[in-house]
This record gives C-alpha cells, sequence and structure tokens, in this order.
C-alpha cells in the first residue's frame, strides 16, 4: 500500500438482536469471510463503494439474515425489502423502499443513485425501474425466500443487513438492506431506505444502522453520527454512543457500525446482542455476536 494512502477500514453488520439459546457459527462464518474479503480487495486499491455494495449483496444472497433472500413476509404475506447506499466523497445516494420482486434490493439503490437523478424510488416504480434496467428477479416467489428470523414477540421485532468502509483513497461509503420488521403492516417503510436514518456518508464518517427503525427514524440517528462529530467535536465513538442513546431515550432498541475518515472503527448496540465483524488495522477480522 503507498505511504500516501489512507488506511483502509471496513465494518458490518447482520442486525441487532439475538437469541441466547441459538447457535450463529455460520452467519459468523459467513460475515468473517467477508469482511475478510473486504479488506482485501481494500487493500488492493478497491472502492468503498464497491467493498459495501459486495458485502451487502452477500448478505442478501445468503439466506442467513433478515435481508434479500432470508426476509419474511409481512402480514398481507408479501416481500417487501428496502436499501439505501451513500457514497461520502460526492454525497451521492441511491434508495428502493417496499421493493417486490427483486434478488439485491441494494443493487437496485445503486442504479437509483447512478442511473437517475433520483434518490428513492419506491413500490410498483421502483419495480418497474428494475425491471427497465435489467436487474435479476426473484423467481417462484415466495418459494425463493428462506425467512431467517426467529420467532419474536416484540411489537417491533429487528433484522437488516449493512456495511461502512474507508477505501485507500480516504473516500467512505456506507450501505444498509432490509426485509423490514416481522409481521410489518403492508407498506411500512423503516430506516433502511431513508438517508440520514439508517445510512450515512460523508467527508467524516460512513454509518449504518439496525434496529427498531421507527426510533431510529425519530432521532435521524445515521446523520446524527456525522452532525455530532462535525459541530460537537466527538469521536466517532462518543458521537455513535450519543446517537444510539437518543434512540434509547426514545424507547428504541438496536445497533449502529460506523467508520471515520481516520480509520477507526467502531460497532455499538443496546440490543440484546448484534452480529458483526470488524476489520481492524492490522487487518485482523473479529466477529461477534454479543
Amino acid at each position: 500500500m503507498p505511504a500516501s494512502s489512507s488506511p483502509v477500514a471496513f465494518v458490518l453488520h447482520g442486525g441487532a438482536g439475538v437469541l441466547a439459546d441459538r447457535s450463529y457459527d455460520a452467519e459468523l462464518t459467513h460475515m468473517t469471510q467477508l469482511a475478510e474479503a473486504a479488506r482485501d480487495a481494500l487493500q488492493a486499491g478497491g472502492s468503498a463503494l464497491d467493498a459495501v455494495c459486495a458485502a451487502v449483496k452477500a448478505m442478501e444472497t445468503s439466506g442467513l439474515y433478515v435481508a434479500g433472500k432470508g426476509a419474511s413476509p409481512n402480514q398481507a404475506g408479501r416481500y417487501e425489502l428496502d436499501a439505501s447506499l451513500m457514497d461520502g466523497a460526492s454525497r451521492q445516494a441511491g434508495a428502493v423502499a417496499a421493493l417486490e420482486g427483486f434478488v439485491s434490493p441494494i443493487e437496485a439503490a445503486r442504479a437509483v443513485m447512478e442511473r437517475t437523478p433520483h434518490v428513492l424510488l419506491a413500490g410498483s416504480g421502483a419495480a418497474r425501474f428494475c425491471t427497465d434496467q435489467g436487474l435479476e428477479p426473484v423467481i417462484d416467489a415466495p418459494g425463493y425466500y428462506t425467512p431467517a428470523a426467529a420467532p419474536d414477540s416484540r411489537a417491533i421485532a429487528t433484522g437488516t443487513v449493512g456495511a461502512v468502509a474507508l477505501d485507500q483513497q480516504g473516500h467512505l461509503a456506507a450501505a444498509t438492506s432490509t426485509g423490514g420488521t416481522l409481521k410489518k403492516v403492508w407498506g411500512r417503510v423503516g430506516d433502511t431506505p431513508i438517508i440520514g436514518s439508517g445510512t450515512w456518508a460523508d467527508e467524516r464518517c460512513a454509518v449504518s444502522c439496525t434496529g427498531q427503525g421507527e426510533y431510529f427514524m425519530r432521532a435521524n440517528a445515521a446523520a446524527d453520527v456525522s452532525a455530532r462529530v462535525r459541530y460537537a467535536g466527538e469521536a466517532l465513538e462518543a458521537a455513535v454512543d450519543g446517537a444510539l442513546g437518543d434512540v434509547a431515550q426514545l424507547g428504541g432498541e438496536g445497533g449502529i457500525i460506523a467508520v471515520d475518515a481516520t480509520g477507526a472503527v467502531c460497532a455499538r448496540f443496546n440490543s440484546p446482542g448484534m452480529k458483526r465483524a470488524i476489520v481492524h488495522a492490522d487487518g485482523r477480522v473479529e466477529a461477534g455476536v454479543r
């Protein structure tokens, strides 16, 4: 790596909330592999945006998480998925909400960012756009889906995936994707596709959130992390703790992953665990659920 380049950094999450009596060995192995692949790609000069999109797409298609293939149906039996991404260097962003019928919502979100003047497309219009763009459709829905969520009695049961990265050029990026809360009302949209609430990236930091989205929306949690860094001069971990504390004060739970322009990384949660993997400064990968 050239001496003039930035240190690379990467963090991903597989969703907040874990069960004490369930094994997460498959998820830990998968997240570790994804983190290693992202580290290698970033160290080889790959972009932060490509790294987060690749990791999130792999999580969507794995069926191991409440996103993409692992999503659960809403109360109407439909699979409505949300995703967003943001490129910190340009502040370009793309998102889809309540999207039905496509394998990779994060690919759809990237297409919105790169091929339209818009940020967010929703519902049947988003699906029509994906068809026009030739994105891979789901074949034989609902048979394609293998819901990954365990039974959950909470009013807002959680499940999301996301990734944040810093590349050698000093650029930051974030991506987030979800199947939404379990047993959600038809048409419900949470924080994941809302830029500033569930996803944020700028020149200071990149952020991806997971948890009870209604509370993260009311706290504008992802952008709040950057605001705390910018205006209060807080270090990344303090900024994440402050934003997550605001969510908790409203009554919500979940987690936040973040990386800043110096390569500092953070993964914090106030839920019963959060599936995550972190690439440390020395290249070591650490994965955990609690």
